[in-house]
């Protein structure tokens, strides 16, 4: 069974006062992205692991966990995809085993190496360096996100299908403010880049 893992942290989460705030946060995403709270765990306070079994929403629920983070001002977080074979299916997410674990894990200790705050790592190589030029690409803007950025591509991922208009009604804003917002935040660019990562990882 090919699946695929999300390992984070929160970065500089030590200068942060109040680990509450992101762990609240935390609470709040994950479920969001697998309603079966055995599939995600939150551990050492800034850390986190989350299966997503349908491998093709791997990118997309990344981008979603980055928005949620930095909703707040001054957050962010660092994320490994691991995408590959589930050999062993524990009671928790951190007790199941195969190359998507080991992968996610992996790459989450080489991104600081990297300074790169999303990888992905799959058994194909060359398809790992084409979309972590990607990933690279798209942190130029997603890394700079505004605490209103990152709010409108969290709430765009969680209600795909909404109109403008419906969004503004759910921030409290005009429509013109939505549409501003969501070209500011690279919208368009990162569902652009989810299409080409989902056609690019069928090949696998």
């Amino acid at each position: 069974m090919i699946t695929s893992v999300i390992t984070g942290d929160i970065i500089k989460s030590k200068a942060q006062s109040n680990p509450e705030i992101w762990i609240k946060l935390l609470k709040k995403a994950l479920p969001n992205l697998n309603d079966n709270n055995a599939f995600w765990v939150i551990y050492r306070g800034d850390s986190f692991q989350i299966e997503i079994t349908d491998i093709y929403k791997s990118f997309i629920s990344a981008v979603y966990i980055k928005a949620y983070v930095k909703t707040i001002k001054g957050l962010d977080v660092r994320l490994a995809i691991g995408l590959g074979n589930k050999t062993y299916q524990g009671k928790m997410v951190s007790e199941s085993n195969g190359e998507a674990f080991i992968f996610s894990g992996e790459t989450l200790e080489v991104l600081k190496k990297y300074r790169q705050n999303l990888l992905i790592k799959t058994k194909n190589s060359k398809l790992n360096e084409e979309l972590n030029l990607y990933f690279k690409l798209a942190l130029t803007f997603m890394d700079n996100w505004t605490v209103n950025s990152a709010e409108i591509v969290k709430l765009s991922i969680e209600k795909p299908n909404a109109l403008q208009h419906e969004l503004a009604t759910i921030l409290g804003t005009k429509q013109g403010a939505i549409s501003k917002r969501q070209k500011r935040a690279g919208l368009e660019h990162l569902l652009e880049l989810d299409k080409i990562f989902k056609h690019k990882i069928s090949q696998l």
